[in-house]
């Protein structure tokens, strides 16, 4: 009697190694997370759940040993409750190939192609698929969900799961005595003419587990991936949220600038709008979190033609751009406030003007970048809270803190009335990180 407990066991460890494997896989994880498929889909489902679970029939059937790792009832099962009819007919179908031709067990194949089929009449019943993965083998508990709930469709469906699982165990365990001579269908028999009652419970109760535990290994792995798709569109809401703090503040400024121009100097308000539709094309990219260097560095051009006109002789541009950088990927719109900032706060309030001067350099797998300009400089009590409360510098911050995380350094040094550095360290990064992200 311990072998026969001890063999359930084993069955248990094995189901439990056989969802984690699958678990593991981006594929099999990225099925588990739709609820409704294409027939391809459901194929696919089906050839993976086939594999996985064939492959122990085989096993058992090949060497008429290990009997406990063949699990082709729970597998049909499941296939059928996971990707419906089609997926759980197929699935029972080539589960019990190895069982047929090797084995020579007939009435493999419409067992488990019945049961298969059971599962996906049971996916049917379920009043929402989320409901499938909630499933307890505890029958007290369905019992209890049954009797104190309000739902009782809801609750009706776990004690249909529950019973359903039962009927199939019933099914193979009948076949199988029915048959026990000629050995026309697997299953774990108890030992002797008259079992105790506590090992075919036993059986029982370790079929409702096996479908149970793989539910809530995949469960939890959807629940992983839920979790990680949630913080990517946070992440992307949180930039987007950023990026639109920048874009009016740009723009407002920028259309005063047009719009003083219109009455003095038409000519030049043309060439300014012309400069402005490159500006308005490129701030309308807000899908695409990355750009090079060399476009940000052509958006800065743009936009200090702009204010140049606004300014006159009194606003001057220097850059020192290593060539080794223009290829590199940067955020987004990473300059254009910093510049922005230099003008408004430094520049603007100084009679005489200034110059804002852009350096790049490469350092290994690190991009170095200056903004700099000799304005009137920023108080120590004001540099000190500027990274949290600056309307340009914070969001630029901020957006490399959720691009970067620690990977990212920047930095501002200012003297009143000598001017402002802001420097700024990246790491490189490749076209195809960019892409995945």
């Amino acid at each position: 009697m311990l072998d026969s407990y001890f063999s359930l066991l084993v069955k248990l460890a094995a189901m439990a190694s056989i969802a984690s494997v699958l678990a593991r896989s981006n594929s099999f994880k990225s099925m588990l997370m739709r609820e409704t498929r294409t027939l391809r889909q459901r194929t696919a489902l089906s050839l993976w759940m086939s594999s996985a679970f064939g492959a122990g029939v085989a096993i058992r059937a090949v060497t008429q040993n290990y009997a406990e790792v063949d699990l082709g009832l729970e597998g049909s099962l499941l296939a059928g409750i996971l990707g419906g009819y089609v997926t759980g007919l197929c699935s029972g179908v080539l589960i019990s190939l190895p069982a047929m031709f090797i084995g020579h067990e007939h009435l493999t194949m419409p067992l488990l192609a019945g049961v298969g089929v059971l599962g996906g009449l049971l996916r049917d019943l379920a009043p929402d698929a989320e409901e499938i993965w909630k499933f307890s083998p505890a029958p007290d508990l369905n019992i209890y969900r049954f009797l104190k709930g309000r739902d009782y469709r809801r609750t009706s469906f776990h004690l249909i799961f529950f019973v359903i699982i039962l009927v199939a165990e019933f099914l193979r365990q009948t076949l199988g005595d029915f048959n026990k001579s000629r050995k026309e269908v697997f299953f774990l028999q108890p030992a002797g003419l008259h079992p105790p009652a506590t090992v075919v419970a036993a059986i029982y109760a370790t079929t409702l587990l096996a479908v149970a535990i793989p539910l809530k290994i995949w469960n939890n792995a959807r629940n992983e991936k839920k979790l990680e798709e949630q913080e990517r569109l946070l992440v992307e809401a949180r930039l987007a949220a950023l990026t639109s703090q920048i874009n009016p503040h740009f723009l407002f400024n920028t259309l005063n600038s047009v719009s003083s121009l219109i009455r003095t100097d038409p000519n030049q308000a043309r060439v300014m709008v012309m400069r402005l539709s490159k500006v308005l094309r490129r701030l309308l990219r807000k899908h695409e979190h990355f750009s090079t260097l060399r476009d940000e560095l052509s958006f800065i051009e743009d936009y200090l033609a702009i204010e140049v006109v606004r300014f006159g002789d009194k606003l001057r541009f220097e850059k020192e751009v290593a060539e080794d950088t223009l290829d590199m990927l940067v955020p987004s719109m990473l300059l254009q406030p910093l510049v922005e900032n230099s003008i408004k706060h430094g520049l603007s309030s100084k009679v005489e003007g200034g110059t804002i001067r852009i350096h790049t350099s490469r350092a290994g797998s690190r991009l170095h970048l200056l903004v700099e300009d000799d304005g009137v400089g920023i108080p120590e009590p004001k540099l000190a809270k500027l990274l949290d409360h600056g309307i340009g510098v914070s969001n630029v911050h901020e957006r490399l803190q959720v691009l970067f995380g620690n990977e990212y350094r920047m930095w501002i040094d200012s003297q009143p009335g000598q001017g402002t550095r802001i420097q700024i360290e990246l790491p490189e990064l490749q076209n195809e990180l960019v892409a995945v992200s």
